[in-house]
């Protein structure tokens, strides 16, 4: 109610007219894909508004990156000025725009902050031996802080099938993600096969052949650990 009532005078103030006011009770300025947010890009789209009030930017957006797309992309192509009581941001005027231009700024070097930390984990971790990213098929991460790369026995199986039926049987992609499935073999998150996954696991391993004496798909055969 109080930010209602701030709403309405900052509106007054301002010789606006206040078509609607549009809540998200209990609802995360982390989303964007909300009733509230819905709601206002409708009457955005039908051209009954030309100006939209925010007590706070947080309550209409937690994250700076979306403020601003919506601002650029949503509220200016449509002549649609953005106002924002606490952080006094109006986009129909020059400091306005200045203030929020320096807010993307600031966004911007947050993220390349975030980004140069991340890389820097990154190159100490490969300095250091570790994983990083997400075991393809037929590999499994140990757990904790430190991250390596371990053999998974029953999933390095399923890599030897896969090339075994492309190398030996001459199986297209599509028949070979059709065996699979109809074998009730899951994928390496647990899904379907389809003809692009097939190719991903054929396309890592196409030059790491390996002879495996001892494969369950027969002796002597050339079959792929990826």
């Amino acid at each position: 109610e109080v930010q209602k009532d701030k709403i309405e005078k900052y509106a007054e103030l301002h010789n606006l007219k206040l078509l609607k006011v549009v809540t998200d009770e209990g609802k995360s300025g982390k989303d964007l894909n909300r009733e509230g947010i819905n709601e206002i890009l409708s009457l955005i789209s039908d051209g009954s508004i030309s100006h939209i009030i925010v007590y706070k930017m947080d309550r209409l957006t937690r994250r700076t990156f979306d403020l601003l797309h919506l601002v650029e992309e949503v509220f200016k192509p449509n002549e649609i000025q953005f106002h924002s009581i606490t952080e006094k941001i109006d986009t129909s005027t020059a400091q306005g725009n200045f203030f929020l231009t320096i807010i993307g700024a600031m966004a911007q070097m947050e993220r390349d902050l975030i980004s140069e930390r991340t890389k820097a984990v990154l190159r100490y971790k490969i300095e250091k031996g570790e994983y990083v990213g997400s075991p393809g098929l037929g590999y499994l991460a140990s757990t904790g802080d430190n991250k390596f790369l371990g053999i998974d026995e029953r999933e390095q199986d399923t890599v030897k099938r896969i090339f075994y039926l492309k190398r030996y049987k001459r199986l297209s992609l599509g028949k070979i993600a059709k065996e699979l499935n109809e074998s009730g073999v899951k994928s390496k998150r647990g899904g379907r096969w389809y003809s692009g996954t097939v190719k991903l696991i054929l396309d890592r391993g196409e030059s790491k052949f390996k002879t495996n004496e001892n494969s369950k798909l027969g002796k002597n055969k050339e079959l792929a650990l990826v």
